[in-house]
């Protein structure tokens, strides 16, 4: 037991001089900060540009991030910017297409493709959602021309707009539709016409006038904005009687349409249209369109 303890202090005394058991040892900090302070300024110089550097990446890290988010919300914007514009056009104002003779497309305000009397010209690629004909003859009856018909695309012709011998009336969601007397000539009989009123979701109102000549009618429409009188003088009206319709009608605007007999190659007499007198007149020629806006 005494060799024990003897052998136990030998190995303590080693220990001692070799410095194994001097003070406790300090943590990397401490040592660091005391090494600075003893004046290393090769140590203080590399811990320095340590600490800048991850100062530098903490900086860079939230400038990127910073950047990040400005890059989103940036982005954000421009998303809702480009839903604002695109609201902005869907509210705008129905758009005509005169197509030639006395065809036209309209494309409403909500997107909805609406064709009168398709026979003439172009533009019959868009998909129809309404199809309206004034009256039988093969000049107004060419639905056939239309690519694409949507599943609920609604055609009414002179048949469904008079019932037990009144003018009928029919509401869409984007436009109310207004039969309206045509006739009163040897080729047209008042029973088998019509003309069509049709009022957009913005109020403004657009008359065709179908193949026709003067109506009684005619006197007691109101508030038209559009109105589109026939006036080919063989088996319709003359400039001249459509010109006093026009002055009947009172709309901010009239435009000639169906200027000749039907010829889908020919739709459009530019003298026949200058000899055609009314307030506000338009003239349209096939392929223009026409914004149809509502003005005080």
């Amino acid at each position: 037991m005494q060799k024990r303890g003897i052998i136990a202090l030998f190995c303590i005394l080693a220990l001692i001089l070799s410095g194994c058991l001097g003070s406790p040892s300090r943590n990397n900090s401490q040592t660091q900060s005391e090494t600075f302070a003893d004046g290393d300024k090769s140590g203080q110089a590399a811990w320095q540009e340590i600490s800048e550097e991850r100062t530098e990446e903490g900086k860079n890290t939230e400038e990127g991030k910073n950047t990040e988010d400005g890059k989103n919300t940036e982005d954000l914007k421009n998303t809702e910017d480009e839903k604002s514009i695109e609201e902005g056009k869907s509210m705008g104002a129905a758009t005509l297409l005169y197509q030639g003779h006395a065809s036209a497309r309209i494309v409403t305000a909500e997107g909805k493709v609406i064709y009168i009397d398709p026979f003439a010209g172009d533009g019959y690629d868009l998909a129809a959602d309404l199809i309206l004909e004034t009256h039988g003859h093969f000049d107004h009856t060419g639905a056939d021309l239309i690519a694409v018909k949507n599943d609920n695309c609604s055609i009414i012709t002179w048949k469904e707009a008079i019932r037990d011998g009144k003018h009928q009336s029919f509401d869409f969601d984007y436009v109310k539709v207004e039969a309206v007397e045509a006739g009163y000539n040897r080729n047209h009989n008042v029973k088998e016409c019509v003309g069509f009123v049709l009022t957009f979701s913005d109020g403004v109102k657009v008359y065709f006038s179908g193949d026709t000549s003067k109506t009684p009618q005619m006197a007691n429409l109101e508030g038209i904005d559009y109105a589109f009188f026939c006036c080919d003088g063989v088996y319709n009206m003359d400039t001249a009687e459509a010109s006093e319709c026009a002055k009947l009608v009172g709309a901010k605007h009239s435009i000639p349409y169906h200027m000749i007999p039907a010829d889908p190659q020919n739709s459009f007499d530019e003298s026949v249209a200058k000899s055609f007198v009314a307030g506000g007149r338009i003239i349209l020629k096939p392929g223009e369109e026409l914004a149809l806006e509502r003005e005080n």
